[in-house]
């Protein structure tokens, strides 16, 4: 009879975070395997938890992968977890939970701390709706496919970030989402420097680029502003164009294409409106 795998949330930061569940789940498996053994041990020993380790990370998916799954297929019980947070979200446990699902081994998970909905819970963002983006590439063109393709969303978008490429990511953000694009910046969550910094794409370019970024960070976007809806008709803009065109000493034309700037009406047709409405006070 096979055994069973844990699928086992750790604390972010915060020890005290780790739940009874969470402490009983390491104490009955078999064996661990861990993202990096050299910080889930500072864990378990913390706890006084002793259990042999497998380490389990980007490259030896394959051969750890098989060699986890060959134990529990003979009757072993695993957790695995990640170095911080709930495993398989941007982590490779994703791929063993997967090989898990093929070889029929009962997964149990054990829910506890996460970096993406402790961020997105206090980020004064939209929470209705959102998408996790994980870590952009830090190979260009991959990344900049990547955000060119979230132009148009409109869900609340929440990245990870390391310090050392934050101010290339926030550049990036205000060439594809504009300097005013609302953010929440979440920096070193339940650790004794955490902040919460409610702010928007350009201050927080500037904040940085004079204050040098330390710690972990989750980036929480704002999605893409609804449209608002054209509330005015053409009558009400032409008229808007020569209120302009007076009070700015503008020539029609002129005004015509500042105001038709903020509706969906060409310029073109804003004039000719504008025109007529003039030609007919004269009468």
């Amino acid at each position: 009879m096979s055994g069973k795998i844990y699928v086992v949330a750790t604390p972010i930061g915060n020890l005290g975070d780790l739940t009874p569940r969470i402490r009983r789940a390491f104490e009955e498996a078999d064996f661990i395997a861990a993202e990096d053994t050299r910080v889930s041990v500072k864990l378990l020993n913390h706890f006084g938890i002793k259990k042999p380790l497998v380490s389990y990370y980007e490259h030896n998916l394959k051969q750890k992968g098989d060699y986890i799954i060959s134990r529990v297929l003979a009757g072993e019980t695993c957790a695995v977890c990640s170095d911080a947070g709930t495993p398989c979200i941007s982590d490779p446990g994703e791929i063993l939970v997967k090989q898990a699902h093929r070889a029929g081994i009962q997964l149990v998970p054990i829910p506890g701390p996460s970096a993406v909905i402790t961020a997105l819970c206090v980020s004064g963002q939209d929470t209705g709706r959102f998408c996790f983006e994980g870590f952009l590439s830090t190979v260009k063109k991959q990344r900049l496919e990547h955000l060119n393709g979230l132009k148009e969303e409109k869900r609340t978008m929440i990245f990870y970030e390391a310090p050392h490429k934050l101010l290339n990511t926030l550049r990036d953000f205000e060439t594809f989402f504009g300097r005013e694009r609302p953010m929440t910046i979440a920096r070193e969550l339940t650790k004794l420097h955490e902040e919460i910094k409610l702010t928007t794409v350009g201050r927080a370019l500037e904040y940085y680029s004079a204050n040098p970024p330390k710690g972990e960070f989750v980036l929480v976007l704002s999605g893409r502003p609804e449209v608002q809806r054209q509330t005015q008709s053409l009558e009400e803009v032409a008229q808007s164009c020569l209120d302009l065109a007076k009070r700015e000493n503008l020539s029609l034309s002129d005004a015509a294409k500042q105001v038709c700037a903020k509706t969906p009406f060409g310029k073109s047709e804003v004039y000719k409106a504008a025109m007529k409405l003039k030609e007919e006070r004269r009468q």
